[in-house]
């Protein structure tokens, strides 16, 4: 658009050309302010509205800001950015009729979501010709498969973009077609290495899924070896040679990069070698990994050893998901494992599955024992063994997910094909403290498993979320695990197994169809607030507690009493008092755990968190109500100040506008209710679990402790006895009575069945079978629980 002399203004466009001539320099500024206050509407002075050049000096100061028809020189915030607007008149450039439906999605429940992502599957019901083959936005996720002309729109906006954050070509399917189009001869690398806009802009890079895409690429890792803020970068699926990509994420990406995802391409064996020393130094120097993924490609045993080392050498990073699952890893990466995981404390999520560990898992898992901070391990898809080395790996998981010092709130052993040997595990989780979500499907463990886990359910109080499908399970195990979740309150997620649903629903539909009913209603209670009652929680934890380690303590204490009697009025009083003492010490040990729990309960009734939130309560009403004040206050001073004239006449309204500020406040009740009801519940749950794990602590200590004086003591009387005995066997010989009845102390020595195995059986009675929880890290609730 242009203006000449005697007020005539020149308009071309691609189509013609269109001469306007007015009558006054006033009617020219307003035909020239009204056209340009057009265009910035609809483009949002973008990069796509067209310059406005005049002749005769600038237009004043201004003048894009003002609408022709508004006094006011600010415009409010338009939805979404004004998108209908703008796709209004684009519809009507193209010659494309405007869909409404499409108008109201983004006006509606795009701005509703705060949405900055426009995503044309929203909109694949409509016919493609109603729709604008192109979209500018901060965030752009693009679904090819319409041919290629949006192809072509997508390149030209890519390469206009100066502010681009985001780049998703997800499954694109591009091939020769994309390069071809870009800027006719410019690869999608060079075009981000030709502008350093992309290395201070570009945070998400994603062009997973497009086989050979990246095959003999070079040029994006020239642009991956400038320094950059890339935070996401997806490669997976692209046929990019991972030996190679190192060295550019080495001089480049170490600072920001969080997500790496190099799965489903190679290493070049052939240059791997030479490749360690940047890939052992790009895993040792990166400062904000959160997310590695190198899986389904088949990784070196050096480059595995390369990648522990740089790890266990990296300071700055912590809790990070390793994912080296279907890497073909066999003997020679369980090797390294063993050797160097322990070493690698920063990985806090570990997915070694199907990796043909098979009987390998003898050597890895007690390394993954010995790991400091595994939080998460997925382990399925290794175990093609059957009989005795099953069987001792599975009893070696079974001691890994029981050990004290376990860090693991999460195992999946899916798809592991275990069979009936595989419940040892899962009766195991009735007595595990640390896991909290465990995956078991695909092991055919049939209606004896379902059973298992119905029995672990009721004494677990630490699982959360258990996936049981494909195991073969009909209608009597789910009804199995139905009545277990009546007792279990504390497990909240157990997906659908529609797998095995299928099937136990085709010959048994109503029993199958209730006891999935009945899970549902369980997993609903358990997932609001309430919470199963205190009492029973001691109930439960008393009977894990103490069941095993009474039994041990009854027999022992029987025997002890019995050599106690036969040595009645002997000169061995000290030996008898001590056990006289230790007989008395678990007596009383009976009453240990749940007067514990009593005086546990009793301190904390009137306790220093409840009368501090009394306290709260009021303090935050007190502070609530000023808020409200301060904010009605200000809200009445606009309102003066905006509509003066209404306002005034609004004080003659009941109650008047300025007093009303003093007519509002939240009820005192709301408050209280949600720190004494919701806040505290939460809190006092905290501290019962915590003050359990004391009770249990203190009790297994003390039990043991007893067990092993009670065994010592038995043992001494023992040899006290038989010295006894062989006294008064010549004490009598000698003067013609009777010999001493050796049948009484036969049993109490010489074949005492005690006699071989009590010290084994004795010896960590409780965790031998069951492990109750114990104070793992301190005394304190810990702070993420409140």
């Amino acid at each position: 658009m242009n203006t000449y002399p005697e007020h005539q203004v020149v308009i071309d466009t691609d189509k013609t050309t269109y001469s306007l001539r007015v009558q006054t320099q006033e009617q020219l500024d307003h035909v020239v302010s009204h056209i340009n206050y057009a265009l910035s509407r609809v483009f949002h002075n973008s990069i796509y509205a067209p310059p406005i050049c005049r002749a005769e000096g600038d237009l004043p100061d201004g003048s894009q800001k003002f609408s022709p028809n508004s006094e006011s020189p600010l415009e409010p915030p338009k939805t979404c950015g004004g998108f209908s607007e703008t796709y209004a008149a684009l519809c009507d450039y193209n010659g494309i009729g405007c869909k409404e439906e499409v108008q109201w999605d983004v006006d509606t429940i795009y701005h509703s979501q705060d949405n900055r992502e426009f995503n044309l599957l929203d909109f694949s019901h409509l016919d493609s010709s109603s729709l604008p083959q192109w979209f500018i936005f901060s965030v752009l996720v693009l679904v090819f498969g319409q041919g290629s002309e949006v192809v072509e729109q997508v390149l030209h906006t890519i390469s206009k973009s100066n502010s681009l954050e985001e780049l998703t070509l997800e499954n694109a399917g591009l091939k020769s077609i994309f390069f071809f189009f870009f800027e006719c001869v410019v690869s999608l690398s060079q075009a981000l290495c030709s502008s350093d806009d992309y290395s201070n802009s570009l945070l998400h890079l994603d062009i997973s899924k497009n086989p050979g895409v990246l095959s003999g690429e070079d040029n994006l890792y020239l642009f991956l070896a400038q320094p950059n803020c890339l935070v996401h970068l997806d490669l997976s699926g692209t046929d990019c040679t991972v030996d190679s990509l190192f060295g550019a994420l080495l001089r480049g990406c170490c600072a920001d990069l969080s997500y790496l995802n190099l799965s489903k391409n190679s290493f070049s064996h052939r240059k791997a070698r030479d490749s360690l020393p940047t890939f052992r130094q790009f895993f040792s120097s990166a400062f904000s990994l959160t997310h590695v993924s190198l899986a389904s490609m088949k990784v070196p045993p050096d480059s595995l050893r390369a990648l522990f080392l740089g790890l266990s050498n990296n300071p700055h990073i912590s809790d990070l998901h390793l994912d080296i699952s279907s890497c073909e890893l066999r003997s020679a990466g369980a090797g390294v494992i063993q050797e160097l995981f322990p070493r690698v404390s920063c990985v806090g999520t570990l997915d070694i599955s199907d990796n043909g560990l098979d009987a390998d898992l003898l050597a890895v898992i007690p390394a993954l024992c010995r790991h400091p901070s595994l939080k998460h391990l997925m382990l399925g898809k290794n175990f093609n063994i059957k009989g005795r080395v099953l069987d001792e790996i599975l009893q070696k998981l079974v001691h890994l997910v029981q050990e004290e010092e376990c860090a693991l709130q999460s195992l999946s052993l899916a798809d592991s094909r275990l069979r009936q040997r595989g419940t040892v595990l899962v009766n195991a989780l009735g007595s595990n403290a640390c896991l909290r979500k465990v995956d078991l499907s695909g092991n055919f463990l049939e209606d004896s498993g379902a059973k298992m886990l119905s029995k672990a359910l009721q004494i677990n109080t630490t699982l959360r979320s258990v996936t049981w499908d494909r195991n073969n399970t009909t209608a009597t195990g789910f009804q199995d695990v139905a009545r277990a979740l009546e007792h279990n309150f504390t497990l909240q997620y157990m997906p659908l197994p529609l797998g095995d649903i299928t099937q136990a629903y085709r010959t048994a539909p109503e029993k199958t169809e209730q006891a999935l009913a009945k899970i549902q209603r369980a997993l609903l209670r358990n997932n609001q607030t309430q919470r199963f009652s205190q009492k029973q929680a001691f109930r439960l934890h008393q009977g894990l507690v103490t069941s095993t380690a009474e039994q041990v303590m009854e027999r022992l204490c029987i025997r002890v009493q019995q050599q106690v009697c036969i040595l009645k009025g002997s000169e061995e009083e000290e030996e008898v008092q001590t056990a006289r003492q230790i007989l008395k010490e678990a007596r009383n040990s009976r009453a240990l755990y749940p007067s514990l729990c009593e005086l546990a309960h009793v301190l904390s009734v009137d306790g220093p968190v409840k009368q501090r939130l009394d306290t709260l309560a009021g303090e935050l009403a007190k502070a609530a109500d000023k808020e409200l004040q301060v904010v009605v206050d200000s809200m009445v001073s606009l309102c003066r100040e905006l509509c003066p004239m209404s306002c005034l006449a609004a004080e003659r309204l009941s109650p008047p506008l300025s007093s009303i500020s003093e007519q509002v406040s939240i009820p005192r009740s709301a408050i209280r209710n949600a720190l004494m009801e919701r806040a505290a519940e939460d809190i006092n749950r905290a501290l019962e679990e915590v003050k359990l794990s004391v009770v249990s602590y203190l009790t297994n200590s003390i039990v043991d402790q007893i067990l092993q004086e009670l065994y010592n003591t038995h043992k001494t009387l023992v040899l006290v006895i038989s010295l006894y005995c062989v006294f008064m066997t010549k004490t009598k010989l000698s003067s013609g009575g009777s010999v001493f009845p050796m049948e009484i102390t036969a049993s109490l020595v010489g074949s005492d069945p005690w006699g071989g195995g009590l010290q084994e059986e004795t010896h960590g009675a409780i965790r031998s079978s069951i492990n109750p929880p114990v104070v793992r890290s301190g005394l304190r609730v810990p702070r993420d629980k409140l």
